[in-house]
């Protein structure tokens, strides 16, 4: 029996990156033995043991073998015969395709990983990359990650998750396991290279149909000197990471605040009137079929809605603030209004020459926000209300209080 650390743990050390979860391989050992040293079985696909002192995974190496449609559809074969180099031809990529030997510090390194890190390439290892649809996804996500570090894909495996796509293979995709990458992406320091690496494979429309179809859409060149909304819509989101680092809430409202813009008519091209409202269907049906938490949904759904009003928010009268707040849930989550506030100065300076201009808008509504909120009920003399005359002598209150803070 030898226990090799396998996958990311090895990639990043040697891409000098802070360590994650460590993954381990034991090669020519079997469950009962595996269970005889005291490790616990957890897997229900293959066999995977948790450590009896650091809890980590150990996974006996195995093989797959295509057998059905789908990321799901594999039968698995863990035979104390299968050697490392058969467990690491079955991964995705040559850079996750690297072990170590436990006991010597070796790398065993049959498919090129080392290589193509120093390369700065993302590349499939072998043939059997087609026949998990999810490797597409992955492709996408590690490019959200490495491509600040200067990773590209390689051509070869580009073409194959073209072919994937055009297979209709995607569609067979788990749509939870879509949000699972999606959140990761989200809290990456690049999404823009996530939806461009799915566009450029003709991915994008089968798993996220409503950004896809922001593509080749024009806006006014004097607002947006990028034009194409999908260009825009990448780097909003990449502006979005940056104001917002790790914040998958953030990120997925602002990926989504012009779904919109793809509904205009093209007799309207390039303004987009209306484009706020026009994006809550289509938003509102990708959290429902991705089943998008609760939170990131709301949240996605007052920038959607008012963003253009928080751009404009100097020209606002102190009761359509006060209102805008309403909507926006400030006063039963107050912690919403600067997750607003984040969202729209990435759509703002997520524009070709606007990345360093200035925002002001944000700490204007987050300055009016705390003045409305200062204001409570208990603190007014209500006694001699009654009724709706209660929640209206609190509004013009908040409206004061407001006005008072322009």
């Amino acid at each position: 029996m030898k226990i090799y650390l396998v996958g990311g743990a090895v990639r990043d050390r040697l891409l000098d990156r802070p360590p994650g979860d460590r993954d381990w391989v034991v090669v020519g050992a079997t469950q009962p033995e595996m269970e005889a040293l005291g490790y616990k079985a957890v897997g229900k696909d293959f066999p995977v043991f948790l450590h009896p002192d650091s809890g980590e995974e150990y996974a006996l190496a195995r093989t797959e073998r295509k057998s059905g449609r789908g990321y799901r559809g594999f039968v698995v074969d863990a035979d104390p015969s299968v050697t490392l180099e058969e467990d690491l031809q079955r991964r995705d990529f040559t850079i996750n395709a690297i072990a170590c030997d436990e006991a010597t510090g070796a790398l065993v390194d049959p498919y090129g990983g080392v290589r193509d890190i120093e390369q700065r390439v993302l590349r499939h290892v072998g043939p059997a990359f087609v026949e998990d649809p999810l490797r597409v996804l992955r492709a996408a996500r590690f490019m959200a990650r490495f491509a600040p570090l200067g990773f590209t894909v390689a051509a070869e495996t580009m073409q194959l998750m073209r072919q994937i796509a055009e297979s209709g293979e995607l569609d067979a995709l788990v749509p939870e396991r879509v949000w699972q990458e999606l959140r990761r992406v989200l809290a990456s320091a690049q999404p823009s290279a996530f939806l461009r690496t799915l566009h450029d494979a003709g991915a994008l429309g089968a798993v996220l149909p409503e950004l896809e179809a922001l593509y080749g859409v024009p806006q006014r060149a004097e607002y947006h000197p990028e034009v194409d909304t999908g260009v825009h819509q990448e780097m909003v989101s990449d502006m979005a990471a940056r104001l917002a680092p790790g914040d998958d809430q953030v990120g997925f409202a602002a990926l989504t605040h012009d779904l919109g813009k793809a509904l205009t008519p093209e007799a309207e091209w390039p303004r987009h009137v209306m484009h706020e409202q026009r994006g809550l269907a289509p938003l509102r049906a990708l959290c429902e079929r991705l089943k998008v938490p609760l939170d990131h949904r709301q949240l996605a759904e007052a920038v959607c809605r008012d963003h253009l009003n928080v751009h404009r928010i100097d020209e606002l009268r102190d009761g359509t603030v006060l209102e805008l707040l309403g909507r926006c849930d400030g006063f039963r989550r107050p912690e919403r209004i600067a997750k607003i506030a984040l969202c729209c100065e990435a759509d703002a300076r997520g524009r070709l020459e606007f990345e360093d201009r200035a925002y002001p808008q944000g700490e204007t509504l987050k300055r009016l926000h705390q003045a409305a909120l200062s204001v409570q009920a208990r603190d007014l003399d209500l006694a001699h209300l009654q009724g709706p005359a209660v929640g209206e002598a609190l509004a013009q209150a908040r409206i004061k209080a407001i006005a008072a803070a322009q």
